[in-house]
């Protein structure tokens, strides 16, 4: 049973983040999926195995299981696509049921997933200054526009946007100290974003919580993110571009599509490629 690695969200065949996909007849033990991502060190790895007229898929990081995980249920998308032919496939996750669609376009891979439906709700003041003291900064750097906001659409991200590029590109904080906030707040990533224009933004996922500092592209974050846009009835034009990556030199695209409907699922799209 040898592992795939692909990177999802990729632009002209780089960059992107990696994944690891395990395709079977049945999972291994939960032991053994847990050395697999483990010993493969990317932030999560699917393991996806035949159920009825679905595909049964829990997503393992390198020290915990996540219910839901963006990028990987791409990487999956695309090589269900490479296995199967081109087409949209069912997957059963822990918590809820989803489609993934993979198909070959202009010589490279691309994949589509229909993510959980999202909610947000504000944080709390205590959070948010829990949250800035780990990354060193102060409500001053917020963008005024935006409420620090629990975003979820299968898994819950703290969103934090940011006055400037420069603040973004500055990110760091402390591991231990990020997995004790984040674990204690049931939290998957904090994204922090800066945006561009009402349809483009650059974000950084720091994901202490699966003992990584960072994610190059992170789709489950996107589609909550998404979700947030709608609910506080920012004009996104009902689709937005979300460039990740970028400080870490894997720059990454991820397009999320926005329907009218409150809590109803995202579309997150993007490139993917073999490693």
């Amino acid at each position: 049973m040898q592992p795939l690695r692909l990177a999802s969200f990729a632009t002209e065949n780089s960059g992107g983040n990696p994944a690891g996909v395990v395709i079977a007849d049945q999972h291994p033990p939960e032991a053994d999926m847990r050395k697999i991502a483990a010993d493969l060190s990317y932030s999560e790895t699917a393991f996806a195995c035949p159920e009825g007229d679905a595909w049964r898929v829990r997503y393992f990081s390198p020290q915990t299981e996540v219910p839901f995980c963006g990028h990987a249920t791409i990487a999956l998308g695309a090589a269900l696509a490479a296995q199967k032919g081109d087409g949209v496939f069912k997957l059963n996750l822990n918590l809820t049921n989803i489609t993934v669609e993979g198909c070959h376009q202009d010589g490279h891979m691309h994949a589509a997933l229909q993510s959980p439906e999202t909610q947000s709700a504000p944080a709390s003041q205590q959070l948010t200054a829990d949250a800035l003291t780990l990354f060193g900064l102060e409500l001053g750097d917020l963008d005024p526009r935006f409420t620090p906001t629990f975003a979820q659409a299968g898994a819950t991200h703290l969103i934090l946007v940011l006055r400037s590029r420069e603040k973004l590109a500055a990110m760091s904080y402390d591991l231990a100290s990020g997995r004790a906030l984040m674990l204690n707040n049931r939290l998957v990533t904090i994204a922090l974003v800066w945006a561009e224009n009402d349809q483009l933004f650059h974000v950084r996922n720091a994901f202490a919580s699966g003992g990584v500092m960072e994610d190059p592209a992170t789709g489950a974050a996107a589609a909550a993110f998404a979700g947030y846009l709608r609910d506080m009835g920012w004009p996104h034009g009902r689709a937005v571009t979300l460039i990740q990556g970028e400080d870490m030199g894997a720059k990454s695209v991820i397009r999320a599509e926005i329907p009218d409907e409150k809590g109803a699922s995202i579309r997150v799209s993007g490139e993917v490629r073999q490693i």
